[in-house]
């Protein structure tokens, strides 16, 4: 950027900064100012676009392994490098609209729901008046405390377990099994697990060993017996009052959020952008946030494909387009390089960007 004299003439700016000057930049963020900062730009962005209404949050976490000496950067869990350094951070999506809700750096020990409580708030600010019609989590997040602060605010929730000794010997005793399929059951209780409060509905899907795609696990506690080794089972905590098939299949949508983490390392620098300071490290990263989520906008209200291209297609599609100023410095007009057959659908791109950006959120909840 600080070398396209092109960008600094069509913004009216008097240069652009270097990536020195960005890195002295974000080196001055700290915690307070981080979420400052990020509340502002989040609830600015999600005020734009007005007509979702109804959103379907989906949080996770993953690992970003370190190399040198950074920050927060701790041995925890770390499937791919078992015991480097790594970053753990927390994220929120706004599932079917395709964008970030929340970003938080921790340190690479921290666990999957530490923190949760605040970083729950935290989202919901950045949402403004968006309505949460249902939070999905994954087993990491199985937890009394997030369970009851949910209900508290009435956010309706599928939340997958934790298969704990208490719980392994609960499905064991299950009956009422029903067939979607060959070789995928499903079943549902009322399960009070250690320390609740209440009884929760509860809905297990065991599926064959012998399908091609089998999730779960195996209950460890029945191992020898020879009716339970060829299923691997999974449960869901949840408020739906849905029947089971269609709780599980709610929940099984959340497997997008994992492409959205894949897309944000390979496109938008997730586990690239890396500095000594830990708040410095979080305030790139969360402009990275800030521009996956503008690039999201334009995917869907301005391109408006069925196909979600990547960033480095959508560089050659529409980004780097080649053209020259126009002789007459006076006029200040850009003209672009844009082949006749594409014109009239490039002019389009522009007709789409004047008008409100409209995202079709989520039905559920």
């Amino acid at each position: 950027v600080r070398m396209d004299s092109t960008l600094v003439r069509l913004f009216d700016w008097t240069k652009a900064a270097g990536h020195k000057a960005i890195m002295r930049l974000f080196a001055r963020f700290d915690m307070l100012t981080n979420e400052r900062v990020q509340a502002e730009a989040y609830r600015w962005f999600f005020g734009k676009v007005s007509a979702l209404k109804r959103v379907t949050l989906d949080v996770d976490s993953t690992v970003i392994t370190r190399h040198g000496e950074q920050a927060g950067a701790a041995r925890g869990y770390n499937p791919n490098r078992h015991g480097r350094p790594s970053h753990h951070p927390l994220l929120a999506f706004v599932a079917d609209a395709r964008m970030v809700a929340n970003f938080w750096l921790r340190p690479g020990n921290a666990h999957s729901a530490n923190n949760i409580l605040q970083f729950l708030e935290s989202t919901l600010h950045h949402l403004g008046d968006k309505i949460v019609g249902l939070l999905r989590a994954d087993s990491g997040f199985f937890d009394e405390t997030i369970l009851e602060a949910l209900e508290g605010k009435r956010i309706p929730y599928i939340v997958a377990a934790r298969l704990t000794q208490p719980l392994q010997r609960a499905i064991y005793q299950a009956t009422g099994w029903w067939a979607l399929e060959t070789g995928l059951e499903l079943t549902e209780l009322r399960y009070q697990a250690n320390g609740w409060r209440t009884k929760r509905r509860l809905i297990v899907v065991r599926q064959s060993v012998k399908r091609k795609t089998t999730p779960g696990k195996t209950l460890s506690l029945f191992a020898d017996d020879p009716d339970i080794q060829g299923w691997r089972y999974g449960a869901f905590v949840t408020t739906l009052e849905l029947p089971m098939v269609e709780v599980w299949r709610t929940y099984r949508g959340r497997a997008d959020c994992e492409n959205r983490i894949k897309e944000l390392k390979a496109d938008f620098g997730l586990d690239a952008f890396n500095m000594r300071d830990f708040w410095a490290t979080e305030a790139a990263l969360g402009f990275a946030m800030l521009a996956y989520n503008l690039m999201s906008l334009f995917r869907q209200a301005v391109l408006r494909s069925r196909i979600q291209h990547t960033l480095s297609t959508l560089h050659g599609l529409v980004l780097a387009i080649g053209g020259s100023w126009h002789q007459d410095a006076s006029q200040n007009k850009l003209m672009l390089s844009v082949p006749r057959r594409k014109r009239a659908w490039f002019a389009g791109l522009w007709n789409n960007a004047s008008a409100p950006p409209i995202i079709h959120g989520s039905k559920i909840g």
